[in-house]
């Protein structure tokens, strides 16, 4: 799995966890939670109390609940003078930190100088009864409370302990014991959860024409051009041509929102009365809800929209309606997908509306197990920690995993599943250190990425394998750990699976309207921009710095290594064509006689039956694929330092890609980075330049331009069409093949006849500046 010239740290490494998958355990969690390592915890679950005795002067109590197991303690919120509250509440205690035997469930009435003692329970391990999904939950039951000497006293808890998995319904929303150092204010921001990106839609507004402005200067023409806003985006027709009262745009203008609608649209048309100084003419708003909704490319119809202006009298905003209109076409477009990530690593292809949506395929499942080796993110109390969790996208769904407080090797053992719809996709996982408990940063710092491209899959396999974690910094690339996971891609229908391949990548009204490149950046951009506003508002949330960085937002900024690696892509493609450019130049060369007489035998029985060619063109490719077949890839592709070019990357070039934009460095370091992308726009302008040149050679042939080397070449074309006309095809193809196949007795080292008159043929590079 190590590929030539990588560091073996950053290779990927093939495990074999305790998983259940494939065991022959009569255990029901190998059927539910098969791709993950079995968790064994302790629950108990606080339901509420009744009549609990006043310990107040008042006759009153402040009650709470304390879990207590060995060193471990966990409390509930404290009701003020009350005495039957309700907390449902989970407390789950990792069995292999378990240090007791007795487990002490204690009611405590709060004081301000010492708490009070109202009742106890007391339980024994050994007499707490096992309970694995799907079995239905433990019914809670009511227990009387004791004293200190074992003394029932009055007042009733309902409680249900039991010993469970991490399968278990009650895990998600559990106290973890392996988060006791984490206030009660703090338990929201570590605990699993899944969150749905917003459903997005395509805005489209064609802005048709106005009629009967009211201009601000009626000594002039108008200069009007229509302002549209949605939220924080905003976009503007360019100015009319039709310098009247009733102007035309006929003008697209597109936007990106998200259900639920919150925001209205509002159009404004606007005069330009001088260089910087616009004037209102009108405004509408339209709520989003009432908008129509298409699915294909037909037309709807258009409406037209009464302007409304403002003016000021006596300090007050009167609203003034005049007769002013405008022509509008406004629609949600559901046949198209929202690109909020990169087509190249996108999860989710599908069109917006459900109606256009194809059954799905099959299953992902993904178990999330632990990670090791991770690096100190922060300082706490004199030492270096890391509170690490892991976020996975696929589609709409984004899942987080608990964290785990202060811990290098943070075991999560969740697996999760989506519906796959496309096996071209690509689902993306990133470990990050929460910086929003006690004693964080207040900002999630990023571990690592890593990205499985499903087509890569094979159907009902498991996948078992440590990835390395590498980030980005100014000093170079940094392993920051490594995360193991289990994931299985099974297939549920193999005809629908195969015909996909046949079908566009992206939903048809991509091709038949298609977006421009400028366009679809942009809304990329703000559709990044709603995904993670959106996802910050969720409970725990899913942070802004977290989003972007499993979308990839800067993945369009320039990078001189991002340069490098793609320019060194291509090359390693054209590597094939130009590996078989050399082989044919030394079968033309006679280097092996015995390789060169087979083509010269191949090549003859080709030329007397044509027939032949393309069944043994494609006999040679199936054969070329049979075999690679034993050397296929047995591990899915992970992220290559060598192929990204982070392994030997200049220190300035990685300063210039964690430079900001705009540039905050000095006007010497940019002057200086001016001047390299100068030089290096320099060799580019002249390879476009020679491919220019040779392209006008080829249109100089018959431009007559040089008339001598026109004549020649018509005078060329006319007796090769009466040779050709008069000698049989297959005759001329093989004295040509024998011609290019000549021993290097016959050759000469000067270039050919037709190379040397190519050669001549002017071009348009001397008429340039």
């Amino acid at each position: 799995m190590q590929k030539p010239g990588q560091n073996i740290d950053f290779a990927l490494k093939e495990t074999s966890p305790k998983i259940g998958a494939g065991a022959l355990t009569g255990d029901k969690l190998s059927c539910t939670y098969d791709l993950v390592e079995q968790m064994h915890y302790l629950y108990v679950q606080v339901v509420k109390a009744k009549e609990l005795p006043g310990k107040d002067v008042t006759g009153s109590c402040d009650p709470y609940v304390e879990v207590k197991l060995g060193n471990y303690k966990g409390m509930t919120k404290h009701f003020e003078k009350k005495s039957n509250p309700e907390w449902k509440q989970v407390f789950a205690f990792s069995k292999e930190r378990i240090q007791a035997s007795i487990l002490e469930v204690v009611v405590k009435d709060k004081d301000v100088m010492m708490d009070d003692l109202i009742g106890r329970i007391m339980f024994d391990l050994n007499e707490i009864p096992k309970r694995v999904p799907p079995d239905s939950p433990l019914a809670p039951q009511w227990y009387r409370l004791e004293d200190r000497h074992g003394r029932k006293v009055k007042g009733e808890l309902m409680l249900a302990v039991w010993m469970g998995t991490q399968a278990d319904e009650a895990f998600c929303d559990a106290w973890h014991s392996d988060a006791a150092t984490v206030g009660p204010e703090g338990v929201a921001n570590i605990r699993s959860k899944v969150y749905l990106s917003p459903k997005l839609w395509y805005v489209r507004v064609n802005v048709i024409e106005a009629q009967d402005l009211i201009p601000y200067d009626k000594t002039k023409f108008p200069e009007v051009y229509v302002k549209a806003m949605i939220g924080n985006q905003t976009l503007r027709t360019r100015i009319s041509q039709s310098k009247t009262l009733n102007p035309m745009w006929n003008e697209d203008l597109m936007f990106v929102v998200a259900e639920p609608f919150e925001e209205p649209l509002i159009l404004a048309v606007e005069d330009r009365v001088a260089p910087n100084k616009d004037e209102t003419l009108g405004r509408c708003a339209v709520p989003l809800q009432h908008v129509q909704r298409r699915l294909d490319h037909r037309p709807l119809n258009s409406r037209w929209f009464n302007l409304e202006k403002h003016i000021m009298v006596d300090g007050e905003k009167k609203e003034i309606k005049f007769a002013s209109r405008i022509h509008l076409r406004i629609f949600l477009e559901g046949g198209y997908h929202v690109l909020d990530e990169s087509t190249h690593y996108s999860s989710d292809l599908r069109p917006t509306a459900k109606q256009l949506w194809k059954p799905s395929i099959g299953l992902l499942e993904v178990g999330i197990i632990s990670a090791h080796g991770l690096m100190p993110m922060k300082s706490k109390e004199g030492k270096g920690t890391t509170d690490a969790y892991c976020v996975a996208k696929y589609g709409q769904k984004w899942i987080r995993t608990r964290t785990i407080v202060d811990s290098f090797a943070p075991k999560w053992n969740e697996q999760y599943t989506w519906e796959v719809f496309d096996t071209c996709t690509v689902i993306t996982f990133g470990a990050f250190d929460n910086g929003h408990i006690p004693g964080g940063s207040g900002k999630d710092m990023r571990i690592g990425k890593v990205r499985i491209r499903l087509s890569t899959l094979e159907a009902d396999r498991i996948y078992t394998h440590s990835y390395p974690l590498l980030v980005f910094h100014p000093s170079g690339i940094k392993k920051t750990g490594e995360i193991q996971l289990a994931v299985r891609f099974t297939c549920l229908s193999v005809v629908n699976m195969l015909h996909m391949y046949s079908q566009p990548l992206l939903p048809k009204m991509h091709y038949i309207h298609p977006l421009s490149v400028l366009q679809l950046d942009s809304l990329r951009h703000q559709a990044m921009n709603i995904v993670s506003a959106r996802l910050n508002r969720a409970e725990p949330p899913l942070r802004k710095e977290v989003v972007e960085y499993m979308l990839d937002v800067d993945s369009h900024m320039w990078s001189m290594r991002r340069s490098k690696a793609n320019f060194f892509r291509i090359m390693n493609v054209l590597s094939g064509l130009v590996a078989v450019g050399k082989w044919f130049e030394q079968i033309c060369h006679w280097r092996n006689p015995i390789t060169t007489i087979l083509i010269h035998v191949l090549f003859i029985i080709l030329v007397l039956y044509p027939e032949l060619i393309l069944p043994t063109v494609f006999l040679y490719l199936f054969l070329i694929g049979v075999w690679n077949f034993r050397w296929r890839p047995r591990h899915p592709p992970h992220m290559d330092t060598r192929l990204s070019h982070a392994d030997a990357v200049h220190p300035d070039e990685l300063d210039e890609e964690f430079d900001t934009f705009p540039t905050s460095r000095s006007p010497e370091i940019v002057r200086m980075r001016y001047d390299r992308l100068r030089s290096i726009g320099g060799r580019v302008q002249t390879v476009v330049g020679d491919l220019a040149t040779q392209g006008e050679r080829f249109s100089s042939l018959l431009s007559w331009r040089d008339p001598r080397a026109t004549t020649l070449f018509v005078l060329f074309c006319l007796i090769a069409a009466i040779v050709l006309y008069v000698t049989p095809f297959q005759v001329v193809a093989l004295l040509s093949g024998i011609y290019v196949l000549r021993h290097p007795r016959f050759r000469y080292r000067l270039p050919s006849v037709p190379l040397n008159l190519f050669r001549r043929l002017p071009a348009r590079s001397d008429s340039l500046l």
